[in-house]
């Protein structure tokens, strides 16, 4: 009798494949898009879902969420919807050109959807009647609408990267963690036949393969939908 191959375990949600909704408790987002004020940063924390330290900020007598900027401090004031420091939320186009920013919006009111990790920023480069120029920290530029909101300053974390895990159990533990992950990730000709379509490689002559749009979880492996195949030239 054959046994589920690991694509079809993980597309049926057991413990071992399923993300822990605990990590997700706590969402960083901003204020209603109308909301303008002074705000207080309560407490700085941890968050398991986030690799960047978040704030805990009271505005208005209600409690939201957001990355901590670096030099951020518990009991700060910031501003929502003005200003120019550290830690304030505010629309591009009331930002000089230059300023770092980082947690932007994708369109006005979206919440923050760009340029969340840690240590990471953007920069304003231009500023027009209809939109906005940032530079991404990929360096590609971007066009967004002058009323989309942005927190001001460098997102705190920097090298967090650059310590090393040094132990196999402990990247363990921290992958364990994050939850829902392929830990440690295996190539799929390394596998046994029984647990990859690709697996036991039989000489290991590898030719990529386009699964099928609408091929069951097991078989939806290799090349999903491509928008083309082949080396480059």
């Amino acid at each position: 009798m054959g046994k589920r191959i690991i694509q079809q375990a993980r597309g049926h949600g057991s413990l071992t494949y399923r993300s822990r909704k605990k990590a997700y408790k706590i969402t960083a987002k901003y204020p209603e898009l109308k909301e303008k004020g002074e705000a207080e940063v309560i407490k700085l924390m941890h968050v398991t879902c986030y690799n960047a330290p978040v704030a805990k900020i009271m505005f208005k007598g209600k409690v939201f969420y957001n990355f901590a900027s670096l030099g951020l401090e518990e009991g700060q004031k910031i501003n929502i919807g003005n200003g120019n420091k550290i830690g304030d939320i505010v629309p591009l186009k009331d930002l000089p050109i230059g300023t770092e920013i980082f947690n932007i919006e994708s369109f006005p009111g979206s919440n923050g959807k760009f340029v969340r990790s840690s240590g990471i920023s953007a920069r304003i480069v231009k500023k027009e009647k209809n939109y906005i120029l940032v530079v991404m920290p990929s360096k590609k530029e971007k066009k967004l609408h002058p009323d989309t909101r942005a927190t001001v300053g460098i997102i705190a974390g920097a090298g967090r990267k650059e310590k090393p895990f040094v132990k196999a159990g402990k990247r363990h533990y921290k992958m364990k963690a994050i939850g829902g992950k392929i830990y440690p990730r295996s190539s799929a000709v390394k596998f046994n036949a029984v647990d990859h379509p690709f697996g036991s490689g039989r000489g290991k002559r590898i030719k990529s393969k386009i699964s099928k749009r609408n091929s069951p979880p097991g078989a939806k492996v290799g090349h999903l939908s491509p928008r083309r195949t082949g080396k480059k030239k």
